[in-house]
């Protein structure tokens, strides 16, 4: 279960979704969730690990404390998390559907928890080459006393449509000295 405003764009995703494929841009509406544009981005995809924010609503810009236009949504999550992102939005590229990142915004005091929703969309040539997102705070936000994001934490990915949250990671185990996964 969802924070209702995360609830509430997978909703708008899944209407405008087509026969198993992502909703095209032109189907998405800002109007339509007007009230959540403070929260709202968009990333574009110019290649693999290259994903420049296109679009930052005014808390999200807020949060980082700088203009995000043209930088890598990749470069705004710790380093140890790039690559398990980065292959979680290669596979809704594949196959569209959203994902939810349960994350941390770290500062140099408190952390934020919050959700921050990925959704593919199509261009008009029927390639996923952007992603429609919502960062969604699950605490209050005046906690961080003005403090800028230093950088995302990924505590967990989650796709909502999928049948069970993201794999358990295999852990060796040694049963008389031998070990086995």
């Amino acid at each position: 279960m969802f924070h209702s405003n995360t609830e509430r764009m997978i909703d708008y995703w899944t209407a405008r979704a087509v026969q198993g494929r992502a909703p095209s841009r032109a189907s998405v509406q800002p109007a339509d969730f007007r009230q959540l544009m403070p929260q709202v981005f968009i990333l574009g995809r110019d290649g693999r690990g290259r994903y420049p924010v296109r679009l930052a609503g005014g808390f999200v810009g807020d949060l980082h404390g700088c203009d995000l236009r043209g930088v890598n949504g990749l470069d705004l999550w710790s380093e140890r998390d790039r690559l398990r992102l980065q292959t979680a939005l290669e596979e809704i590229r594949a196959r569209p559907e959203p994902l939810v990142a349960t994350t941390e915004a770290l500062t140099d005091g408190p952390s934020l928890p919050m959700e921050v929703l990925f959704a593919p969309l199509v261009a008009h040539d029927g390639g996923p080459d952007r992603f429609l997102g919502l960062y969604q705070p699950t605490s209050m936000v005046a906690r961080l006393m003005g403090r800028t994001a230093l950088e995302l934490s990924v505590r967990r990915l989650t796709r909502p449509g999928a049948a069970n949250e993201e794999a358990p990671r295999v852990r060796l185990a040694a049963i008389g000295g031998r070990q086995v996964a």
